[in-house]
């Protein structure tokens, strides 16, 4: 199978994975797929055996000299997310005090602010393409608030996040390729010199400082590579989701309309209902690789050391031995718990974060706009497994 054919459309690959014995490997992830929701919870129960290490692996590997323009900057150190052990919770304790309950609600007033404004302006337009005009700048406006970030730098770091997923997810003729790099070099540069000033701040970043470079004195160069790292990995991961969810979640809803309406008939009931079967049925991560650190087996299958499994919350979320008719999308099903947003010690820090903006959108949505309704039926998902969301949402009502 083509791998952006692939990465467009995964689900009938994943229910082959769950009705076939065994693990099934899959030459284009180049990894054992781990589709089935107990495997899935198992996988991430066991740290231990499954390392996190090269879990968010590249389909693209960057010419010499696109690497030379990411030498010059900080950055390129490990990361909460492909790291384990005490590594693994240094670089969390910082993130889980800095995106904790009562941080995330000190920052609603902004969120809700942010997301009036920017649906006020979508309605004045008479609509428009929903990603771009707001999906992508919502989540970037907050989690650059929650950095701390001027909202002038946000644009730049935005950009930056973005051409850093380009670099190693897309394709490109090198020239194209030094060109992103030269933009990631830059969001890295921004970000390292904001950190330098936010040792004393209350923001997320001046956690990450503190956590990262304890004490007195200025860090050092492997400290100030490890701050820049993990707050730009934050940035994205904070940015990236979330913009995947407020896709997903909307497109889902219109698609069928009754879904639509009967959320405008029980906001107040069915909207944490909507949120939580978005997840479950668009995981926007769809997974992460895990390293075997022994021989073992997992669901009947042998594995060595050093194999490489791809952990798949999506298909997790498709079972149909955990969720009755898993392909259909419905806000009135009964609660069950889904893996979209990991499980155990790696488990996402902002899963609080993302649920509140998506929370305050759909409350804006039906009270302000309940007539609306896709103006393009034709949504073509993006190619990526890192945030499934439509490329393009066209809206109008």
């Amino acid at each position: 199978m083509d791998r952006q054919a692939l990465y467009r459309d995964p689900y009938p690959l994943y229910a082959r994975a769950r009705a076939a014995p065994g693990l099934t490997f899959v030459e284009e992830l180049d990894a054992w797929l781990v589709a089935r929701h107990d495997d899935v919870r198992e996988v991430l129960s066991r740290p231990d055996d499954f390392s996190s290490q090269g879990a968010l692996r590249p389909d693209v590997i960057p010419s010499p000299r696109a690497f030379a323009e990411l030498a010059r900057v900080p950055g390129g150190a490990p990361v909460v997310l492909s790291t384990d052990g005490e590594a693994h919770r240094r670089y969390r304790r910082p993130l889980t005090r800095g995106l904790s309950p009562a941080r995330v609600a000190a920052a609603l007033p902004f969120v809700t602010a942010t997301a009036a404004g920017l649906v006020t302006a979508f309605a004045e337009a008479g609509g428009g393409e929903w990603m771009s005009r707001y999906a992508r700048p919502l989540p970037a406006a907050v989690i650059g608030h929650l950095l701390g970030l001027p909202p002038a730098d946000v644009p730049i770091a935005i950009r930056g996040g973005s051409r850093a997923e380009d670099l190693l997810f897309t394709p490109m003729p090198e020239d194209e390729q030094i060109a992103a790099a030269r933009d990631v070099a830059a969001l890295r540069r921004l970000l390292a010199a904001h950190a330098a000033r936010s040792g004393g701040s209350g923001d997320l970043t001046g956690e990450v400082v503190r956590g990262l470079a304890p004490g007195p004195g200025e860090p050092t160069a492997v400290q100030r590579d490890e701050i820049a790292s993990n707050v730009e990995n934050v940035m994205l991961a904070g940015h990236l989701t979330t913009t995947a969810l407020l896709g997903s979640v909307v497109h889902r809803l219109l698609r069928d309309r009754r879904q639509w309406e009967l959320l405008c008939a029980s906001p107040a009931e069915l909207i944490p209902a909507a949120i939580e079967e978005a997840a479950r049925y668009e995981a926007p991560v769809q997974g992460f690789r895990r390293r075997v650190t022994r021989p073992l087996s997992l669901g009947g299958t042998p594995l060595d050391e050093g194999s490489t499994v791809f952990v798949s919350f999506a298909s997790a979320g498709r079972d149909e031995a955990v969720h009755e008719r898993p392909d259909v999308f419905d806000i009135t099903r009964p609660r069950a718990r889904h893996l979209a947003f990991g499980h155990g010690v790696h488990g996402c820090p902002g899963a609080f974060l993302a649920r509140e903006q998506l929370r305050v959108t759909l409350e804006l949505l039906v009270a302000e706009l309940p007539g609306l309704r896709l103006a393009r039926e034709d949504v073509v998902m993006a190619a990526t497994l890192i945030h499934r969301a439509p490329e393009e949402l066209h809206l109008t009502w």
